[in-house]
């Protein structure tokens, strides 16, 4: 290790040792969120200004920064499913019945459906207003490579047919979905939980004292891992400084200036859907004014952290806590809208990519029946789309694929998809969030006292002993 590397780790301790004395001092928690990240985006700014891009300094320093900001991911990813098991169980155990469980379920994925639908609708705008078309951008070698790989992955990609992708959402193995290993894993894991809530329902009629047994088990290991998950979550401040620091530190500002009126176009259009979403709230009888207070440090975290799936333990706290939503409607709106309808990487994304490179093959993307078929597309392969990194690739080649478009172009935006990513993965979580809170006010269950309330998370954060 050089004396650089190790003066650049001794940098990044300071100012987590820093973050750790705001904390000391009861500092609120949302204000520690802001500061973790301007702090990451200075010392960042500072490192890339200082070697420049690439540089070996800069890589190996970031790969220490790393143990924080990607081991803060991993502890999160850690309490996902554990947390989606006894919440779900825990919350259908409150439920007055099954048909209840089919409701929540039924506008979740109808607002998910609508949101994902008019997100595709706002990437083809976005599109066609600044005149996007692959036609003018350079390929590279990297590009190329890209380009080769993700030829190589559609194959797969165009086995799956609409059936085949409902069927992969049922857990034939709800063990193996445990460990996450399918992007529909999440969901698996939910289907699994609200079949056992519901046969403990029916098992209060035949088997109360054994129900009643079962009822209080779950109550112990639910309130266990809420216990973990605030205990993970104060670590938030920590990890964003981490990861905004390398993000900044890492990126390379002469392609994305290159590629800057992509960057604009995405950028404008995820603003647009995130109005979209607020316009919504607004619709419900909430103000936009406050829910933006409530979400922004999830957003934050969810913007540099670049991960939907590891952004859902927040997710849920802020819906339950700072939202009032209920358990039920939180978790099944966290979890459904971290692999459905995600309005960032499987609707604005896919759908500028397509009308970007609808031209090279002689499409017209502006006739109604490519913009038709085109949104479509996009709302029925929104299903299963990972809710992590290279989520959005996935969901592209869905797309480009099953409208016969050459896929190996979307390999010309790689320089730029960190920076494009991040902006992603916050506008999915708020619609997310959206979808949760629409649906529990539109059943009844959302508690507007804790809403319309000022008091914050930090005191539930920070109260550990």
């Amino acid at each position: 290790m050089s004396l650089a590397v190790l003066a650049n780790i001794l940098i990044m301790v300071g100012l987590l040792y820093l973050l750790y004395r705001f904390q000391k001092q009861y500092m609120p928690f949302t204000r520690r969120v802001f500061i973790a990240l301007g702090m990451g985006v200075g010392y960042g700014a500072c490192l890339q200004l200082f070697y420049g891009y690439p540089s070996e300094i800069l890589t190996e320093s970031i790969s220490w920064f790393n143990i924080v900001g990607n081991g803060y991911v991993g502890l999160l990813k850690m309490i996902v499913v554990p947390l989606v098991m006894v919440s779900v169980i825990s919350a259908i155990l409150k439920l007055k019945g099954a048909g209840t469980l089919g409701k929540i379920s039924g506008w979740i994925l109808a607002l998910l459906m609508v949101t994902v639908s008019i997100a595709a609708a706002i990437g083809i705008i976005s599109a066609l207003g600044f005149g996007l078309s692959a036609e003018s951008i350079t390929s590279g070698v990297r590009e190329a490579a890209r380009g080769e790989q993700l030829l190589s992955t559609v194959t797969r990609v165009e086995n799956l047919s609409i059936p085949n992708m409902l069927i992969s959402l049922i857990p034939s193995n709800p063990f193996l979905d445990m460990t996450g290993a399918r992007s529909t894993s999440i969901i698996g894991v939910v289907i699994f939980s609200a079949f056992i809530g519901v046969a403990v329902l029916g098992l209060h009629r035949k088997q109360p004292e054994v129900a009643g047994h079962f009822e209080r088990t779950v109550e112990v290991a639910h309130a266990i891992v809420m216990r973990i998950v605030t205990m993970v979550l104060r670590l938030t401040p920590f990890g964003i400084l981490a990861l905004m620091t390398k993000v900044v530190a890492g990126s390379n500002f002469t392609d994305i200036l290159q590629l800057i009126q992509f960057v604009i176009a995405s950028y404008a259009a995820l603003i647009a859907v995130f109005v979209v979403h607020l316009i919504m709230v607004t619709m419900v009888g909430a103000s936009p004014i406050q829910f933006i207070k409530k979400i922004l440090p999830v957003l934050t975290f969810a913007f540099t952290s670049r991960s939907s799936a590891g952004t859902m333990p927040l997710t849920i706290q802020t819906l339950t806590q700072r939202l009032g939503v209920s358990e039920g409607v939180s978790n099944f709106a966290a979890s459904f809208g971290t692999t459905i309808g995600q309005n960032g990487c499987a609707g604005i994304y896919p759908a500028m990519l397509a009308v970007m490179i609808a031209p090279t093959v002689g499409i017209d993307p502006t006739s109604l029946s490519f913009i038709g078929t085109l949104i479509v597309t996009i709302a029925i392969g929104s299903f299963g789309v990972a809710g992590v990194g290279g989520g959005a690739t996935f969901a592209a080649l869905i797309v480009l694929s099953a409208l016969g478009l050459p896929v190996e172009l979307a390999g010309l935006l790689i320089s730029i998809e960190p920076l494009i990513d991040m902006g992603r993965t916050a506008v999915n979580v708020s619609g997310a969030i959206t979808t949760g809170f629409v649906s529990g006010r539109a059943m009844g269950e959302v508690d507007m006292e804790t809403f319309n309330s000022n008091d914050s998370l930090e005191l539930d954060m920070d109260a550990v002993s």
